[in-house]
């Protein structure tokens, strides 16, 4: 999918502030208010944007440690897989969910109120499903989000530039 100077540049301030109105989004990417609000539904409209959400201070909400915990699903068929991802995306500790290859299945991100916390979540939790063969936990001491994702360009490392 292409991505022109003014797509970045709305992608790049919405996702600074998507509170802003759309007359203040024109104005800082130098598009006319109706341009703007043009782009902006063609950007959800071809599934870019999905979606604004609020971002949380997990301290502020009495959950400010965080760990990522690696499970490793026995048997490794489908249905025990997808069981398992609809059961942990469900539980209210976990903000995040991968499902991965290698020596795991699941990478989960949780936030707790303290370290027993993790250790609850680990044992009474995880363990309690018969199809958890091994889990693996990290505290994690800081997360550090990119406050910004900006679209894949041709500059990427490991491909070719076009040759002038």
């Amino acid at each position: 999918m292409k991505f022109d100077a003014v797509d970045q540049a709305l992608l790049r301030e919405l996702q600074n502030d998507a509170r802003q109105t759309n007359r203040e989004l024109a104005a800082k990417t130098g598009v006319s208010p109706s341009t703007s609000l043009e782009r902006v539904r063609l950007l959800r409209e071809r599934g870019v944007i999905t979606g604004y959400h609020a971002a949380v201070d997990l301290g502020a909400i009495g959950r400010p440690v965080q760990a990522l915990i690696s499970v490793r699903i026995r048997p490794p068929a489908r249905p025990v897989i997808e069981g398992f991802r609809e059961w942990a995306a469900r539980l209210p500790e976990v903000i995040g969910l991968f499902v991965t290859s290698g020596a795991h299945d699941f990478l989960l991100h949780v936030a707790v109120p303290d370290v027993d916390g993790v250790y609850a979540f680990v044992i009474d939790r995880l363990t309690e499903r018969r199809e958890v063969a091994d889990v693996q936990t990290t505290l994690a001491y800081e997360h550090v989000r990119a406050r910004r994702i900006d679209p894949a360009g041709d500059d990427r490392p490991g491909r070719a530039r076009p040759r002038p």
